[in-house]
């Protein structure tokens, strides 16, 4: 990846994305590793309401929001950048689930568009677009099984757990090795991290194992290995 990591969210909320200036994803851009900028939607509304949206074609529930704001917004994003490669990212409770490994993936991307449609979503034709678009690849993605008010909650899980992954954004890299979903037996199962505990070494009653105050690595190493099975299991089968 030869370019900064750039990141251009589109939405008719921009403060909602005021969190972006906080914590990890506001340290990694006062460093000058990643490029954050925010689009207000509205800017390219159409007609003497400043719309962005209308009643569906064949009837229905709700407002479908319209093709042409959309696609003015998406078209003045990219011409900024008119030398990296797009990847445009739709979030619909529709798409495909959201993963660690989807994270690793696009952490390596130079340039993200995250669309955050509401109401019912964003017209097909905009994907449709942009999917034969040049210089465009188009992603839509769910960050899982329910449906939340717009895509401004989902980009924000999605960018934190895409900036972290980046290179210089964690102070110690070696913590993303062994997190939850990063872990893998040889088998090839991905497991949940093993349970941590600090001090004071007894909490309300609650003692920290043994081994952990051992000393002994190799075996507290294979004590993490057995719990984080263990709670991988466990948490597969809760409420099942």
């Amino acid at each position: 990846m030869s370019n900064k990591p750039t990141f251009d969210v589109i939405t008719i909320f921009p403060d909602y994305m005021n969190p972006l200036n906080l914590s990890l994803m506001g340290k990694a851009q006062e460093k000058g590793l990643v490029d954050i900028a925010i689009h207000d939607l509205r800017k390219h509304s159409v007609g003497v309401h400043n719309s962005v949206d209308d009643t569906p074609y064949g009837g229905g529930a709700g407002m479908v929001m319209m093709p042409e704001p959309w696609g003015k917004a998406i078209d003045e994003v990219a011409a900024a950048k008119p030398d990296l490669t797009h990847t445009l990212i739709v979030l619909t409770p529709a798409g495909e689930k959201f993963s660690q490994a989807m994270a690793h993936e696009m952490s390596t991307l130079d340039h993200l568009i995250f669309a955050c449609g509401r109401y019912e979503g964003i017209d097909i034709r905009v994907t449709d677009y942009y999917r034969d678009a040049p210089g465009f690849n188009v992603r839509e993605v769910s960050i899982g099984d329910y449906v939340l008010g717009g895509g401004e909650v989902a980009t924000l899980v999605m960018m934190e757990a895409i900036i972290r992954l980046i290179p210089g954004v964690l102070g110690n890299p070696d913590s993303i090795i062994e997190e939850s979903h990063s872990i893998m037996t040889q088998s090839g199962e991905v497991l949940v991290e093993y349970p941590n505990y600090t001090k004071p070494a007894e909490w309300r009653g609650l003692p920290v194992p043994e081994v952990l105050l051992s000393g002994n690595h190799a075996l507290i190493e294979k004590w993490r290995a057995e719990q984080a099975s263990a709670r991988t299991q466990k948490l597969r089968h809760q409420g099942s």
